[in-house]
C-alpha cells in the first residue's frame, strides 16, 4: 500500500459542452489552472468514443484491453483521480464511468476518449500536499500512482 496525506485546496465546477472531449478537456483545464492532484466527479451526456470495459484475460500481463465503441448519446456518471505523470508532470486523469442508453448500461475507463453531448458537469476537488505521480509500470502496462521523483 502506498499512502500520501494531503489536504483540500480549491474546488472548481466546470460545465463542458458540445465539442469538448473527455479526458482531454479536464486535463487541459487542470494544466492551465495548475491543478496537480484532484478528485474528479462528473455527470451529463457523452457520445462517440471508446470505453475500456476490461482486460481480455486477467491472467495475462500486460493486459490486452477490451474496448467498447460508444455510439449515440448516453447518460453518464463518473468518478476519478487526477495526478501528474512522471517525469514531465502533465495532469493525467483516470476516470471510470457508468454510461446508459435505454436498457443498455456499460461501465469502464473513459481514458480512450468520449465526446460531450450538450452538457457534462464536472467538479474538481484539488488535493494539496500529496507527493504522488503516475508512472508507467512495464509489468502491468498501467500508469500507476507512486512516489513522485524528486
Amino acid at each position: 500500500m502506498i499512502v500520501s496525506e494531503g489536504h483540500l485546496g480549491r474546488v472548481f465546477v466546470l460545465r463542458l459542452g458540445d465539442g469538448d472531449r473527455i479526458p482531454d478537456a479536464i486535463e487541459a483545464f487542470a494544466a492551465t489552472r495548475e491543478v496537480h492532484a484532484a478528485v474528479v466527479l462528473a455527470l451529463g451526456g457523452l457520445q462517440n468514443g471508446t470505453l475500456v470495459v476490461g482486460p481480455e484475460d486477467g491472467a495475462v500481463l500486460p493486459p490486452h484491453p477490451m474496448l467498447a465503441a460508444i455510439a449515440g448519446v448516453h447518460e453518464a456518471a463518473a468518478v476519478g483521480t487526477l495526478f501528474p505523470t512522471a517525469p514531465h508532470g502533465k495532469p493525467s486523469l483516470h476516470l471510470h464511468g457508468v454510461l446508459g442508453r435505454g436498457e443498455q448500461t456499460r461501465a469502464g475507463c473513459l481514458r480512450p476518449g468520449l465526446d460531450v453531448w450538450k452538457i457534462f458537469e464536472v467538479v474538481v476537488i484539488e488535493i494539496l500536499g500529496t507527493d504522488l505521480a503516475r508512472s508507467h509500470d512495464p509489468e502491468t502496462g498501467f500508469s500507476l500512482l507512486g512516489w513522485a521523483p524528486r
